[in-house]
């Protein structure tokens, strides 16, 4: 069983990961690359600004050098957003000899090259599919380090290293299950964050159960043609990396990417959202991902395509809502 664990990236996932990984049989490291957040680690054994009321245990180490960090580490965890985490792992390639496996926890598509983050990290540090996993579903870090019950899938191209990546992170509150469909679960994480910011723009509209009922629905079933048209399966979009995440995303008080939909839809500029926020919303950059996913594969994402206009190009969000409610009427179905 692994014995040490470097953590990189010290967000709010980050933060409750440690606390969770921190048991007997294990010691933890984590990392943050940032002088002025990682002071505030060491100040409040936690950051405030991310975690409210949250302290870490006293034996989860803290560092600001990747080196130190990683050494001596079994297990590596990717805690750091989707669009910095090749820049992370570029310089550890060389390093990792100790390093039997890597779970990656970060939920988005890389904006240039397109790629799931299982591929950014094989290509460098080159590990080989068999051991990489990535560990995904609702769970919102606010409620992880309460207690509450959740529950993730860990997928990876190894059904053997997956299981293993379940034994270690499960415990009392934290339950895992196992899927071997690694696309399927990398881009139903991914994709939901879209849907949520559309669901955010709605509650903004002060619009109702009914349009956020749709909006999961009719989004469910474009995130699944995408995937299945990249090679993923059908049923892992109706599990817990697929509508479990998304209806958790959509409707919860906790979900970035459903609050930087409710302030556009209240009128606030996205740029001004930006930068008003202390964490990611990963959902933005991945709607440029999502966008451009679906031309490839020519695959009809209407949803994605309007949250697209309202991002990047300026649309107002009722007429958005107007174009999507004015399409061609159609049968409902999925593929």
């Amino acid at each position: 069983m692994v014995k040490r664990i470097a953590i990189l990236g010290a967000g709010s996932w980050g933060m409750a990961l440690s606390r969770l990984l921190d048991t007997g049989e294990n010691s933890v490291c984590l990392w943050e690359y940032d002088d002025a957040e990682y002071r505030k680690l060491l100040k409040y054994r936690g950051n405030p600004d991310r975690l409210s009321g949250f302290q870490l245990p006293e034996t989860v180490e803290l560092s600001n050098d990747i080196s130190k960090a990683i050494t001596g580490a079994e297990l590596l965890v990717l805690a750091t957003p989707s669009q910095y985490l090749r820049s992370v792992i570029s310089p550890l390639g060389g390093h990792l000899d100790s390093v039997h496996g890597i779970v990656n926890v970060a939920k988005g598509i890389e904006t240039e090259s397109l790629k799931r983050m299982s591929e950014v990290i094989a290509e460098e540090t080159h590990f080989p599919g068999e051991r990489i996993a990535t560990l995904s579903g609702p769970s919102h870090a606010e409620e992880v380090v309460l207690d509450m019950p959740t529950t993730v899938v860990a997928a990876s191209e190894s059904v053997s290293f997956a299981e293993n990546v379940q034994q270690l992170f499960s415990i009392a509150n934290f339950r895992v299950y196992v899927c071997e469909d690694l696309i399927g679960v990398e881009l139903g994480g991914s994709l939901k964050n879209i849907i949520a910011i559309a669901a955010g723009i709605a509650d903004g509209l002060k619009m109702g159960d009914n349009t956020k009922g749709a909006l999961i629905t009719r989004g469910l079933a474009e995130m699944t043609r995408l995937g299945v048209a990249m090679g993923a399966r059908v049923e892992t979009f109706a599990g817990l990396s697929g509508l479990g995440d998304l209806f958790t995303t959509c409707t919860s008080r906790h979900s970035r990417n459903r609050t930087v939909g409710e302030r556009i839809g209240r009128g606030e500029k996205l740029i001004d959202i930006l930068d008003s926020m202390v964490m990611v919303a990963e959902g933005v950059e991945t709607t440029r991902s999502g966008q451009e996913l679906a031309r490839r594969y020519d695959v009809e994402m209407p949803i994605t395509n309007e949250i697209y206009q309202v991002l990047f190009n300026e649309k107002s969000p009722s007429e958005a809502v107007a174009d999507l409610m004015g399409r061609k009427l159609k049968a409902e179905v999925w593929r």
